[in-house]
């Protein structure tokens, strides 16, 4: 019999609770839905208002992954949804705006992905967004090296910018930002990227092609496109063990010397969150929010 939980009086079947879903340490979809719970205070005001992308992994990350905006079908209707415009014509798609509705996305395995703006501003950026990845043999340690200098190149603009580690292999480097045009945002965030290239030309690539990666950090600025989305903080992602998208630092990243010392999963964002609360919080604050030069 499926398990039936009140959630803020809202009545939600939960499913398959001890289904292994990241195999290496057996961490079961029960697991999963109770660490959404405990972490539902820092991640929803990163959800609230922005059109949620689905990477939707329901057997685990060695089964079937697929990705999907439009409305999940057998959405309750308490889950807000909203008319998004696209270039292909409008999709409507889901809010996350409470805990109901989170655990209800959650209970369909899913990594939360968002894009820079929120739904009442389409295709207008509050958020910018950088996305380091290494190509092999770089690591999280060359992205972090990368990340230190465009931390300082954005202080030079008056942009406070927030790590995250990707809950993959990289790193995520985010600032609130006044309302702006999403091409004048990842127009900015392009000729950064390119700054940084010219700066440590044997480390930073700022282009996508594949040949020219390896060995260097890929310093994606496209993810501010404002049809592009990123991975939520606090997200888990679709891998073997349950990684978590999760801020961190400056001193970590100033410290990371090994692949490993900033991989973080589940059981450790609830002590993270009691030591240091949301180290993104500001992100989520409009008064935070300068220009772009």
């Amino acid at each position: 019999m499926t398990p039936i939980t009140e959630v803020e009086g809202r009545r939600l079947a939960l499913s398959n609770l001890e289904k292994v879903l990241h195999p290496a340490t057996g961490f079961t979809k029960g697991e999963l839905l109770h660490y959404y719970a405990t972490t539902a205070g820092a991640l929803l005001p990163h959800l609230r208002d922005r059109p949620l992308s689905f990477l939707r992994y329901p057997d685990g990350p060695d089964g079937q992954l697929f990705f999907a905006k439009n409305v999940p079908p057998g959405t309750p209707d308490w889950v807000t949804t909203a008319e998004v415009p696209r270039t292909e014509g409008a999709a409507r798609m889901v809010l996350i705006q409470d805990l109901a509705s989170l655990m209800w996305a959650a209970n369909l395995v899913t990594e939360f992905h968002t894009p820079q703006w929120r739904i009442d501003t389409p295709d207008i950026a509050d958020r910018l967004v950088f996305d380091f990845d290494p190509g092999a043999p770089a690591t999280i340690v060359e992205c972090c090296e990368v990340a230190l200098w465009l931390r300082e190149r954005l202080a030079a603009d008056g942009i406070e910018a927030y790590a995250k580690t990707s809950g993959s292999k990289g790193l995520h480097l985010l600032a609130t930002v006044a309302p702006t045009p999403s091409e004048r945002t990842a127009e900015y965030a392009r000729q950064l990227a390119v700054e940084a290239e010219k700066a440590m030309p044997r480390l930073v690539v700022h282009r996508m092609t594949r040949s020219l990666r390896p060995g260097k950090v890929f310093v994606d600025w496209s993810q501010n496109a404002a049809r592009k989305t990123t991975a939520t903080p606090y997200t888990l992602r679709a891998r073997a063990e349950p990684t978590v998208s999760a801020p961190v630092t400056w001193e970590e990243v100033g410290d990371c010397a090994s692949p490993g010392s900033l991989v973080f999963r589940a059981p450790d964002v609830a002590p993270r969150l009691q030591a240091y609360g949301d180290l993104m919080a500001a992100l989520c604050d409009s008064d935070q929010a300068v220009p772009l030069p």
